[in-house]
């Protein structure tokens, strides 16, 4: 039977998700279809959710609260990154997900780096912020700090998620790693020291950190700055801008300019959809075999990627 999945935000005709998604579910063989929903006001995403007429539904700028609110059921990374960027139809059940963080994390130890003891700045106080200092506690982090344009919104956003994590981390069971090398809920609870500041008030943090993001929209349009002030930065640092698409971003080019690793959002994209698409086929009960199919790369090679 063909099923429709989208994606949905605004706006998004820069993205490529639809060729990277739609060239996986030929390759399987799947009678599915995968096409943008452009929508430019909440009022229509909201309607749009709501008639629930796909299978599922990718979600992104600005629309990732809207369908956490929408769904009926909500993983644990979902509820802890205050968003959605995945929906699938099961049944009457709507099943939220998040999978920016674990992308992103995937992403970079593709290119070998090591989240083991390090110490990780997030520019944002999105559900993609949220993700993303997530899932680098799991991976090892040691330090995370969550850094916006408002110091006081920083903290009630980071300890919103802290209480959440809490809950979820001393609950009667504890959620093991995914990974072999990654650590449980507990554990990340417990080993992870979450900070929060402004860009003005996190200038030690921002200098000293082994891994800095860029979770923010800034870079989408062209006269866009950097969330920061790039004389900060320096070699040895690894800087990562979830931005793709755009061109270089200004932060982009501060970071190469001052001998750091760089990358764009390109490969994050690619991994986050790979986590999306497995969730999607299990949940369906699609009958196909991923046994041998790298759908990284053949995700990236249909976007026209150039990604470790």
């Amino acid at each position: 039977m063909t099923e429709k999945l989208y994606l949905l935000g605004h706006p998004i005709a820069h993205s490529k998700s639809p060729v990277m998604y739609n060239a996986v579910y030929e390759r399987l063989g799947l009678p599915w279809h995968y096409e943008p929903a452009d929508l430019a006001t909440a009022e229509e995403a909201r309607a749009f959710l709501a008639a629930r007429d796909f299978l599922s539904v990718n979600i992104t700028t600005p629309y990732k609260p809207e369908a956490l609110r929408a769904a009926t059921h909500r993983a644990a990374s979902a509820k802890l990154a205050q968003g959605a960027n995945l929906l699938v139809k099961h049944g009457d059940a709507l099943i939220a997900y998040n999978t920016d963080g674990q992308g992103c994390v995937a992403f970079l130890e593709r290119t070998g780096f090591s989240f083991d003891d390090a110490s990780v700045v997030v520019c944002g106080t999105g559900p993609t912020s949220l993700a993303i200092c997530h899932a680098c506690a799991i991976a090892g982090a040691r330090e995370v700090v969550l850094v916006g344009r408002d110091k006081e919104r920083s903290r009630q956003v980071l300890e919103t998620y802290v209480e959440a994590f809490d809950q979820l981390a001393h609950a009667a069971v504890d959620l093991p790693a995914a990974q072999e090398h990654h650590r449980s809920f507990r554990t990340a609870y417990d080993q992870t020291a979450f900070k929060f500041g402004s860009y003005a008030t996190s200038t030690q943090a921002i200098g000293s950190a082994d891994l800095v993001v860029n979770a923010t929209t800034l870079g989408m349009k062209p006269d866009d700055p950097a969330p920061f002030e790039v004389g900060l930065l320096h070699e040895g640092q690894c800087v990562f801008d979830a931005v793709y698409g755009h061109g270089e971003t200004a932060l982009v080019v501060g970071a190469r300019t001052a001998g750091c690793m760089v990358h764009d959002g390109a490969g994050m994209l690619v991994a986050q959809a790979v986590s999306s698409v497995q969730a999607v086929i299990d949940i369906a009960g699609a009958d196909v075999d991923l046994e041998g199919i790298d759908l990284f790369s053949l995700m990236a090679e249909a976007a026209g990627f150039e990604v470790a």
